[in-house]
């Protein structure tokens, strides 16, 4: 999922599906969170914004596995407290 993106053209944001599913994606760069949080309707919980440039996804980042046990241990540990929740997530911290 991380090695799919592209770092250098694009920010993007990791959230969770109220399904559990997990995705990532792709905002323009001057994109704001709140327009995602807005326009997404199956939305429960999102890291904050990667922004372009920074490293946080594409190949590099997703070959660090030090960074990706971070990501899915914070996805996992955050989960349970998602649990029959209504409210959007933020989850403020970019692992």
């Amino acid at each position: 999922m991380f090695a799919a993106q592209k770092d250098k053209h694009d920010s993007h944001i990791l959230w969770i599906a109220k399904s559990g599913q997990v995705h990532i994606d792709c905002l323009s760069p001057h994109a704001h969170e709140e327009e995602f949080d807005k326009n997404n309707q199956d939305l429960l919980a999102r890291l904050k914004m990667y922004r372009r440039g920074q490293g946080y996804v594409g190949k590099k980042a997703a070959a660090d596995r030090d960074f990706i046990g971070r990501v899915l241990d914070t996805l996992k540990n955050e989960w349970q407290s998602l649990q029959n929740r209504s409210e959007v997530r933020v989850i403020d911290r970019f692992c």
